[in-house]
């Protein structure tokens, strides 16, 4: 092999090095992030519902969450991978049932996916191809019933509130925590920031 031969194979070699380290981000754990639909709709700005119908009276999810132990995260690791529908295309179906749109206007899930696929996803692309991440998020919605187990999941939630516009703080958003091959629940290392009121109230929906 000539110098000049073997000089370009080094570089390609580091190259792919290099987009391997890119886009197969290091991270401590997942948040599994689930959101009641009554509190994001009892806002200034209300909510739309999905092109589908009403979702159901049951918390959605929102995403899973690549995070560092420090409390900051990585985003939008690989913007040349963005979703492709026709790999989730079995998952549709659920997915608009579980993990609903609320955004307006009205849409069928693949913007809000799509969100969350290019943000979050995207940085655990070295443990869940885009397939894996949307079922794996979906098997944990089946595990994790927030609405009969909150109490009996074993590890410590983190509950988010939001303010609605009388000024009352109300249920939003509860987080649990993976590790960071998304394959168990452990106790969170971090909490995000924000706190409750002493009193919250829990919308209807």
């Amino acid at each position: 092999m000539g110098s000049s031969t073997r000089s370009l194979a080094i570089k390609l070699l580091m190259i792919q090095c290099l987009t391997v380290v890119c886009f197969s981000q290091d991270f401590d754990f997942f948040y599994f992030v689930q959101q009641w639909p009554g509190s994001y709709c009892d806002l200034k700005q209300s909510c739309c519902y999905p092109s589908t119908g009403k979702p159901a009276s049951d918390f959605g999810i929102h995403g899973l969450w690549p995070n560092y132990q420090d409390g900051s995260y990585p985003q939008n690791c690989d913007p040349d991978a963005p979703l492709d529908p026709s790999k989730i295309s079995d998952l549709k179906g659920n997915m608009q049932k579980e993990w609903p749109t609320l955004a307006c206007p009205s849409g069928d899930g693949l913007t809000f996916w799509g969100h969350e696929w290019t943000k979050h996803g995207t940085c655990s692309e070295s443990v869940l191809d885009q397939h894996d991440y949307f079922a794996t998020t979906l098997h944990l919605k089946d595990q994790v019933n927030l609405l009969q187990s909150l109490e009996r999941t074993g590890y410590t939630p983190f509950i988010e509130c939001n303010v609605d516009a009388s000024g009352n703080s109300q249920l939003y958003q509860v987080y649990l925590c993976l590790d960071n091959s998304a394959s168990k629940l452990i106790e969170c290392p971090v909490f995000p920031h924000g706190k409750c009121g002493a009193q919250i109230q829990f919308p209807t929906f």
